[in-house]
C-alpha cells in the first residue's frame, strides 16, 4: 500500500481564509547555545489543508477529537469539474454524477481546478483562489444529504460559493464582477440565488447533519481525477477543536502507485514536488 498526498504545503506563505490569523513561526532557541532548535507557532485553524469540524458552525456538534477513524477514512471519489466551471460559477450534483459514480456514504472530493491558483503553484493568484472560485447552491447541499455523503473536500478556499459568504461584503469590486456574471449566465442576481435562508449553507445547513468538509486540498490530486480511491483525513486529536490543519491522502496499491508515478512524470512539478495543475480554466 502506498500513499498519494492530497495536502498543500504549509508555510508562512500559505494564505489563511480571509481575515483569519496566518501562520507565524519564530525560533525561541537555537542549536548554539541551547543544543537544539525550537520554534513557536501561531495560527488559526483555517489554514492550508484543513478539516472544518461540526462546532465551527454548530454549537452542540462534535469537536475534532470526537471524529473517529471510521469516519475520517473510507471509500470515495475525486471528481474533476474543472472543464465545467470557471470564475464565480455554480456547480451541481448533475455535474458530479455525469463524471463519477457517487455511492451512498462516500467521501467526495471536488476538483474545481482552482488549486491551480494556490500559493504553491506557478500560476498562484490568492484573490482568485479565495474569492472567485466556483461553489454550490441549495440543490447541491440537498443532494449531499440525500446521498448521505460522509464528508466533502474541495481544492479551493471554501466549500461554499465565495459570494455566499461574508466575502461578498468584504470584496465589493469582486462582488460587482460576480453580479454581472450571474446576470449574464443565470439570469438572476446574487441576492436571488443566495438568499438569506441559504447563507453559507455548506457549513450552516450540513454540519448539523454531520456532513463536514475539508478545504484547500491539492498536492498530487491531479493524478486521481474522476477515480474511485480510499481516502483518509488525519487531523489532530484536538479536544474542543472547531477545525484542524490536516493531512489528507489517498491510499493505492503498489501496482497502481507505480502507474501513477509514471503519470506524474508527464507533469511539471511545483517547487515542492507536486503536480502543476495543467487543465486551463474556462
Amino acid at each position: 500500500m502506498k500513499i498519494i498526498d492530497l495536502s498543500i504545503p504549509l508555510g508562512i506563505g500559505t494564505p489563511a481564509w480571509p481575515t483569519y490569523e496566518p501562520l507565524q513561526v519564530k525560533y525561541f532557541k537555537r542549536l548554539a547555545p541551547n543544543g537544539a532548535n525550537g520554534q513557536l507557532v501561531t495560527h488559526s485553524n483555517h489554514l492550508g489543508t484543513h478539516l472544518d469540524g461540526e462546532i465551527h458552525f454548530h454549537t452542540p456538534g462534535k469537536d475534532i477529537a470526537s471524529l473517529d477513524f471510521d469516519f475520517l477514512h473510507g471509500p470515495g471519489v475525486i471528481v474533476d469539474l474543472s472543464d465545467a466551471v470557471g470564475d464565480y460559477d455554480i456547480y451541481t450534483s448533475q455535474m458530479i454524477e455525469e463524471r463519477v459514480e457517487v455511492r451512498e456514504g462516500d467521501i467526495l472530493i471536488i476538483h474545481t481546478g482552482y488549486h491551480r491558483y494556490g500559493w504553491d503553484q506557478p500560476t498562484a493568484d490568492e484573490v482568485r483562489y479565495m474569492v472567485k472560485h466556483p461553489g454550490p447552491d441549495r440543490e447541491f447541499a440537498d443532494w449531499c444529504k440525500a446521498k448521505k455523503i460522509k464528508w466533502l473536500g474541495v481544492d479551493c478556499g471554501s466549500a461554499d460559493h465565495p459570494m455566499n459568504t461574508i466575502i461578498r461584503q468584504w470584496m465589493p469590486r469582486q462582488a460587482a464582477e460576480a453580479e454581472r456574471h450571474f446576470q449574464a449566465k443565470y439570469g438572476k442576481s446574487l441576492a436571488e440565488v443566495f438568499t438569506d435562508d441559504t447563507y453559507q449553507l455548506m457549513h450552516i445547513d450540513l454540519f448539523p447533519h454531520g456532513i463536514i468538509h475539508a478545504e484547500c486540498i491539492g498536492g498530487n490530486i491531479d493524478l486521481l481525477l474522476n477515480e474511485r480511491v480510499e481516502i483518509g483525513c488525519f487531523p489532530w486529536r484536538f479536544v474542543d477543536g472547531e477545525a484542524s490543519i490536516s493531512r489528507i491522502v489517498a491510499f493505492v496499491d503498489d501496482e497502481r502507485y507505480a502507474a501513477l508515478m509514471q503519470k506524474k512524470n508527464q507533469f511539471n512539478a511545483t517547487r515542492f514536488g507536486d503536480c502543476v495543475c495543467q487543465r486551463p480554466q474556462l
